[in-house]
């Protein structure tokens, strides 16, 4: 057990644990009495936040689907930010972001199950690809205003970051990345046949 005195194995152990907190369900549960894993399309995400807390207060759910939003992609920055300014190495922070996001889609608090990850890799991805990431949120943005339909927008904003990192940034290591970008793809497989059966639902 000497290796857990590692700090490198602390941080990832430290990124997993707190990128698994399912605050979606969390939040859902003590403010709406209703379980999002249950109802909707099951994630424990903001969008599916949003969708099932509106069904019976509107207002109430957009409240709840910011503050998922926001506190799934913060709970991907933390631990980043703790070992940035602890000096850690560059791909000791990759593997903490990769963590991070496989911790909220595969959370250990939900017998490994978990949300599509697209907020915590938004938020561990700004931290470290900020000009990406922002060209991401824009084609999401773009993508929401016009098509509507979360899946479409989310994943065309993750395709965008990932090919754009291959132009601002040719020279670096993009195995992370892709992986990330595997990750979320993968967990939106049952969203993407959804798509091509014509059932995808629009927010």
């Amino acid at each position: 057990m000497e290796f857990l005195y590692n700090t490198n194995v602390q941080f990832f152990i430290a990124a997993y644990l707190v990128g698994g907190i399912p605050f979606g369900l969390l939040l859902a549960k003590k403010f709406a009495g209703v379980d999002v894993k249950e109802s909707g399309s099951g994630s424990i995400g903001a969008t599916n936040v949003l969708r099932v807390v509106k069904e019976t207060n509107p207002d109430l759910a957009k409240k709840l689907g910011a503050a998922t939003l926001a506190l799934d992609a913060l709970k991907g920055v933390l631990v980043l930010v703790v070992a940035y300014f602890l000096g850690m190495s560059e791909s000791t922070l990759w593997a903490i972001a990769v963590l991070a996001v496989i911790g909220h889609c595969f959370s250990p608090y939900l017998g490994l199950e978990g949300g599509k990850g697209i907020a915590t890799g938004m938020g561990v991805m700004m931290f470290m690809l900020p000009i990406e990431t922002i060209i991401a949120l824009v084609v999401w943005a773009v993508g929401a205003k016009t098509i509507k339909i979360s899946s479409v927008s989310s994943l065309a904003g993750v395709g965008a970051l990932l090919i754009s990192s291959f132009f601002i940034h040719p020279d670096m290591a993009h195995a992370p990345v892709v992986f990330i970008v595997f990750i979320l793809y993968y967990k939106h497989t049952p969203n993407i046949i959804r798509l091509f059966k014509g059932e995808e639902k629009r927010v």
